[in-house]
């Protein structure tokens, strides 16, 4: 008797899937889109595949949503067997100087290509999946085309797909953000976009981040901004955050007292880009060609706090460079170990569907690549006991 699996999304976390179900099986791939589409763009393009973190409980800790639930997860199928996985399919890789992981081809195309080798066996539809719904010994699919049997479906959509047919599953979905982000801010300076502020730090409810800060034309974006928004991507908008936009330790009187002739913009752009210092001392009255030596001391005191303490109020994101989404399918009705459905028996999810999402850093195509594994072992476990009912 051959068994039938559905799995509904062939992207990392659904494709990851199909490479580790057992052969016999006939495994059906539903996607509206091409297969692995999603992960063209990722690392920009160069497929940032994990991160070189070796302790399950450690990685787990970059995930703000999902931590406690990757425990199980990661410890079946962490970094390294990540990596086992990929050079097995013909994937090298390197480690960079910040643990991100990338193949050694910087080409997420040529691992699209490696993992879809792998999937000879399996049949891709590029259909749209309307409806799923127990029935006898197995699920009936609805899609846009046409309607199928399985006897166990595997659900990875991901995080931007409609989540309508699993809430007909009765499983609770909690409120979607966007996270990983570009965010709009007030002010904003259009006039200072591609302006790049190296190695800021940004605080936020008294939590630092810091990285790189681009500024755009309606707000900022950047690694640094990037980790903000996800930790904060269910706060409550707007809110305000402070930048200190200098790299290091100065002190500016000493400063003032040995360039006494040289103009106060000269004398900032040595530390931040010359644009960004024009634009801020303009924006505070701050005349950008006066003399250090005629600043009086209350002007000093507000250059300083300006550069490190710039205030911005966050009112918004920018849905452009959304990469992962916060919320999904409540992590309390899955089981970690299995990640079968606690509700309805025969049915497994994995990816960004689900609740869990990770910092940039090769963190979130890892919980697809691990929550893929074991909903596919998962998966063989369950035909394999109903195999033996027989």
């Amino acid at each position: 008797m051959t068994y039938k699996i559905a799995i509904v999304g062939a992207g990392p976390a659904g494709c990851m899937a199909a490479c580790h179900l057992d052969e016999d099986f006939e495994i059906t791939l539903f996607d509206k889109n091409s297969p692995l589409k999603t992960l063209l763009p990722t690392g920009g393009g160069k497929c940032n595949l994990a991160h070189a973190e070796y302790d399950f409980k450690e990685l787990a800790k970059y995930y703000p949503r999902g931590e406690k639930f990757l425990y199980s997860v990661l410890s079946k199928f962490g970094t390294a067997d990540t990596l086992d996985f990929f050079e097995k399919i013909g994937v090298t890789t390197y480690t960079r100087e910040d643990n991100r992981i990338f193949p050694t081809s910087n080409s997420a195309q040529e691992v699209r290509e490696k993992i879809l080798n792998q999937l000879h066996h399996c049949k891709f539809q590029k259909e749209e999946v309307l409806s799923i719904t127990k029935i006898e010994n197995g699920f009936e699919i609805k899609t846009n085309k046409a309607d199928y049997f399985f006897d166990a479906v595997i659900i990875a959509t991901g995080g931007k797909s409609s989540y309508n047919f699993i809430k007909e599953l009765q499983h609770t979905v909690t409120k979607t953000y966007p996270a990983l982000v570009g965010l709009k801010t007030s002010p904003c300076y259009a006039n200072l976009q591609g302006v790049t502020v190296q190695n800021c730090t940004i605080i936020s409810d008294k939590k630092d981040f810091i990285g790189n800060i681009l500024f755009t034309n309606n707000g900022i974006t950047g690694p640094a901004v990037f980790e903000l928004s996800s930790l904060n991507a269910q706060k409550p908008l707007p809110y305000k955050i402070r930048i200190n936009f200098l790299n290091q330790e100065i002190d500016l009187q000493e400063l003032f007292d040995k360039n006494p002739h040289k103009n106060i913009c000269n004398l900032i752009s040595e530390y931040i880009p010359k644009s960004l210092a024009e634009t801020i001392l303009a924006t505070n009255n701050i005349n950008c060609e006066q003399k250090c030596h005629t600043i009086k001391k209350d002007t000093k005191n507000n250059i300083y706090i300006i550069l490190t303490s710039f205030e911005f109020t966050i009112n918004g994101t920018r849905k452009d460079g959304e990469t992962v989404t916060c919320g999904g399918v409540c992590l309390d009705e899955i089981n970690s170990k299995t990640m079968e459905s606690k509700k309805i028996s025969g049915i497994f999810f994995c990816g960004e569907v689900l609740d869990i999402d990770g910092l940039c850093g090769g963190y979130n195509l890892q919980s697809c690549w691990s929550t893929g594994y074991v909903a596919a072992q998962g998966t063989n476990n369950y035909i394999n006991n109903k195999s033996s009912d027989f």
